[in-house]
């Protein structure tokens, strides 16, 4: 099968019947993608792009004044969203094959099909030609296009360009739960933002074994974070904060005294774990005021009700967004107030909290990162430098509570006793070891 035996061809009359437009259009699309679904199992990369050209991109610089573009003229009744549409599910059924296969550099040729000269409108184009390259342009420019293109960027090349390249599994992680978007998006962002985590989780593992040994090489494994030497003294922090009082011990016991518990019981009981153990300065005391209030008036009709699971998970993702962003689109005055005060460990060690006692609010709380990465992503990372670092910390305290990795914080040197008497990290080692998955 190939693409011009594609019943799409102007003589087929049954995508041209005024009174069920819609449906041809549906029929058209799914005939498309199982086109695409089986020849990309098949075939190899260059002969898939040359048939998704052929579909396309190719007659679309026909000076033919009565020549429609093969696929094109079953859009044309006004219906650009839906062409938009089946591009990018075509785009996704091929890049989730080659991601698998790990034919990645052909995605950056598929998407440079779009942007070449003889897509660009001129003068002399019929009116239906520029049209339909009209739409490939608002394509190419809108947020589907840009969201293809962090299939491209590899993992080393995320450190160089704009800051935020060096987030972008959790820009993924919202693409693989909207709902909106096609299964194939979903599934490739997904994998790839897994990816991306666990390489940074491997990295960051053999960058803190490599950098405390005097004979092994530093450059072998880089810190693949950007906070330079302060990451393994965080490291240390992290780890020793272990033992009775860790913090998955302090998330045991609170789920198993507040079952059974009133919404708002429950509440109370969850503002006070939250910030148990917090150091509690004076602007980190306002701030909590600000938070429990916030917290105690939100579902006050559901307040007398039993905690349920649904519940508890909605209260859990309710205190997320006061802490990050409430509508998606901008900071909450929480976030902005606690980083500027400099309390961003704080901040991730709250945020950490409640995935110990909540793992369903993982997805939830990384989709709220990545709405903050897209809000300050137009400003420079000189003017970012605190979300930065509030995103490099979460990145590290996260990946030292990792189900696969484990550290472990080792007394190298006895301590002097002083008054004023602080912990001298200098003193510890910290080890690193990958798990590994017996059940594979």
């Amino acid at each position: 099968m190939t693409a011009n035996s594609l019943p799409m061809s102007q003589e087929d009359p049954r995508y041209f019947t005024s009174n069920s437009r819609q449906l041809n259009v549906q029929i058209a699309q799914e005939e498309v993608y199982s086109f695409f679904v089986e020849i990309v199992k098949k075939l190899p990369p260059e002969d898939v792009l040359r048939e998704f050209k052929g579909l396309f991109i190719d007659g679309l610089d026909s000076q033919d004044s009565d020549y429609i573009p093969g696929i094109y003229s079953i859009f044309l009744d006004d219906n650009q969203e839906e062409l938009c549409n089946t591009i990018k599910r075509c785009c996704y059924i091929i890049v989730n094959n080659w991601k698998t296969n790990r034919k990645d550099k052909y995605i950056q040729e598929l998407l440079n099909l779009f942007v070449n000269e003889n897509l660009k409108i001129k003068t002399n184009n019929p009116p239906v030609v520029k049209t339909c390259k009209a739409w490939l342009e608002n394509f190419v420019n809108s947020k589907d296009y840009k969201d293809l293109k962090l299939f491209t960027t590899r993992y080393e090349e995320s450190f160089k360009g704009h800051w935020a390249n060096r987030y972008t599994s959790y820009l993924l992680i919202d693409q693989s739960v909207n709902e909106k978007n096609p299964r194939e998006q979903q599934e490739a962002a997904r994998r790839l933002s897994k990816e991306i985590k666990d390489k940074f989780k491997f990295e960051l593992a053999m960058y803190v074994a490599r950098s405390q040994s005097a004979v092994s090489s530093t450059t072998r494994y880089k810190n693949p974070s950007v906070l330079g030497d302060q990451a393994l003294r965080l490291i240390k922090a992290i780890v020793l904060k272990r033992g009775a009082f860790s913090h998955e011990n302090i998330a045991h016991i609170f789920i198993k005294q507040t079952q059974n518990q009133t919404l708002e019981e429950f509440k109370i009981n969850l503002e006070k774990y939250l910030f148990f153990s917090v150091e509690i300065q004076e602007s980190v005391e306002i701030l909590r005021q600000q938070f429990s209030e916030s917290l105690s008036l939100w579902k006050t009709d559901y307040n007398q009700q039993n905690i349920t699971k649904e519940l508890f998970l909605r209260t859990c993702n309710r205190v997320i967004d006061c802490l990050t962003t409430e509508n998606g689109k901008e900071p909450s005055s929480l976030f902005i107030l606690l980083l500027n005060q400099g309390h961003a460990l704080t901040l991730v060690i709250v945020l950490l909290k409640i995935i110990l006692i909540c793992k369903n609010s993982r997805r939830h709380l990384e989709t709220r990162i990545a709405h903050l990465i897209r809000f300050y992503e137009k400003y420079s990372e000189e003017e970012c430098k605190g979300v930065i670092n509030f995103i490099e910390i979460f990145n590290i305290t996260f990946a030292i509570y990792a189900e696969n990795v484990e550290y472990n914080l080792i007394k190298m040197e006895e301590e002097e006793q002083s008054s004023n008497e602080q912990l001298n990290l200098d003193g510890y080692r910290v080890f690193s070891q990958m798990k590994v998955d017996r059940q594979k």
